[in-house]
């Protein structure tokens, strides 16, 4: 690096990793119940150029205002999936100095030398080398669909077809749809933060913090799935569902904002979500996957095809695993009410040599061992310590332990989402459908929503929630 901050980094070096987990550790949660949210509308103008770097170095969560800080993220991502980020670190510290000295924080632009250190910054983190000691590299991550459903244990199984559409199919998928809005309502006010500190501030959570909104980052995905799946039918494609992105989706967030810079770029799924995308194993494709589910009642094969095709859009390997994996959870709720079970079946459909294979067996031992879900989760919350709170391995242990000790009840599988804390309305979204889809879903977290769904969609910003079952269950049948 050639041009140097004025101010020096006196910085202790650390690892990207450590200095995230620290920042969680230490944070102190926003308390929504003083403070309003500040999600975005359809007039929401996104930023581009200077204020998008600055919003990079220094960012909160809109829903809880949990910082965040994304140029740290890429090389923390980066560095899980098996790559030597060690010259990206060096960047990094001196890039988190400098943005101090231009005082991000408080809304100033980055200085010329920030802008060219965080060019040089992302040059490094695209380019890093395997770092072929990373145990990223003994597991196997195949791509294509068909070698995806040839590595899946299920895969030995012969299919018989079809299976029979539930007789309740309507509303089944409505308390789907309102137990993956209630928890996306809860979980957003609580999300990004540590248990530690969550209950310092708020003590038990088992209902909402707020007046729940179901506005999020989340669902928009999953309404550009059911309008390419309305146009194209089950014969849809993956280009097919970009194309819905690139007409609907103005803005995204990590995986999701590479993508549509990819495919604005004219770069289409797989690339769109491998082209230099730092966070293609996070939990963005893992949070949406229950659409899939939803489209394919108690045909969990055709769910996990579609969730492959869905995810391929804006993440990679195990980042699409985690999509097939909640769509597989939420597809096999319609004829398996045991959450256990449901948690054991599921993992037979994801590619058995994986990385996210590896992660399923370690939470299922953990569930399995623990009596309590609190000494679960904090064997889990250890050992996934070095993984961001947005990543989907941590996320999809919180979904097990919820899953495992809920007792198939809402509101105790949501507290134990809540204790977890981490990427908290992602986690409730899928619990909720999976349990609403088994149990139907109690007026205390289905009557607050008002049958109201909004987004920043253009076009969509309030949608029916009953009449959004009804698309899902018609197209369910196609």
């Amino acid at each position: 690096m050639n041009q140097k901050s004025n101010k020096p980094n006196t910085m202790p070096f650390r690892p990207a990793w450590k200095i995230e987990r620290e920042l969680r550790l230490s944070t102190i949660p926003l308390d929504r119940r003083t403070h309003e949210s500040n999600w975005y509308t359809s007039d929401t103008v996104f930023p581009t150029g200077d204020d998008l770097v600055a919003l990079f170095w220094h960012s909160s969560v809109p829903g809880s205002g949990a910082p965040e800080i994304p140029y740290l993220e890429m090389v923390q991502a980066t560095g899980n999936k098996g790559y030597d980020v060690s010259k990206a670190e060096v960047l990094l510290h001196e890039g988190l100095a400098m943005a101090e000295s231009c005082r991000i924080a408080h809304g100033e632009k980055p200085s010329p030398d920030l802008r060219a250190l965080t060019a040089e910054l992302l040059h490094e983190i695209h380019y890093a080398p395997r770092d072929l000691s990373h145990p990223y590299w003994r597991y196997e991550h195949p791509q294509e669909w068909n070698e995806v459903r040839e590595a899946m244990p299920a895969a030995t199984v012969s299919e018989t077809g079809r299976p029979p559409l539930p007789g309740d199919l309507e509303a089944r998928i409505h308390a789907g749809w309102l137990g993956q809005l209630a928890g996306g309502a809860f979980g957003t006010a609580i999300e990004g933060y540590h248990s530690e500190q969550l209950h310092k501030v708020y003590g038990r959570i088992d209902e909402y913090i707020t007046e729940p909104e179901t506005t999020n980052d989340d669902v928009v995905y999953e309404l550009a799935f059911l309008d390419a799946l309305e146009k194209h039918g089950r014969n849809l494609t993956s280009r097919d569902i970009a194309l819905e992105w690139i007409r609907q989706i103005p803005f995204g967030w990590s995986a999701e904002w590479i993508a549509l810079h990819n495919l604005a770029d004219g770069i289409f799924p797989p690339e769109s979500g491998s082209w230099h995308n730092p966070y293609s194993n996070w939990i963005g494709a893992q949070m949406r996957g229950m659409v899939c589910g939803l489209a394919s009642p108690a045909w969990p094969m055709e769910a996990a095809r579609l969730a492959y095709l869905d995810g391929v859009v804006s993440h990679a390997e195990n980042g699409v695993y985690g999509e097939i994996y909640a769509a597989v959870l939420t597809s096999l709720a319609f004829n398996l009410s045991n959450p256990r079970a449901l948690i054991i079946n599921a993992a037979e459909f994801i590619p058995a040599k994986s990385e996210y294979a590896a992660v399923l067996a370690k939470c299922l031992e953990t569930v399995r061992s623990c009596a309590e879900p609190e000494a679960a989760w904090h064997e889990l919350d250890i050992y996934f310590e070095r993984y961001n709170w947005i990543h989907a391995y941590p996320n999809i242990a919180a979904v097990i332990t919820a899953l495992w000790f809920g007792n198939c009840d809402m509101t105790e599988s949501f507290r134990i989402l809540a204790h977890a804390g981490l990427d908290v309305d992602c986690n409730a979204g899928l619990v909720g459908t999976v349990l609403g889809i088994i149990n139907g879903i109690s007026d205390k977290w289905g009557k607050p929503l008002n049958d109201k769904l909004e987004t920043y969609l253009a076009g969509k910003e309030h949608l029916s929630i009953q009449a959004l079952a009804n698309t899902t269950a018609r197209l369910a049948t196609l």
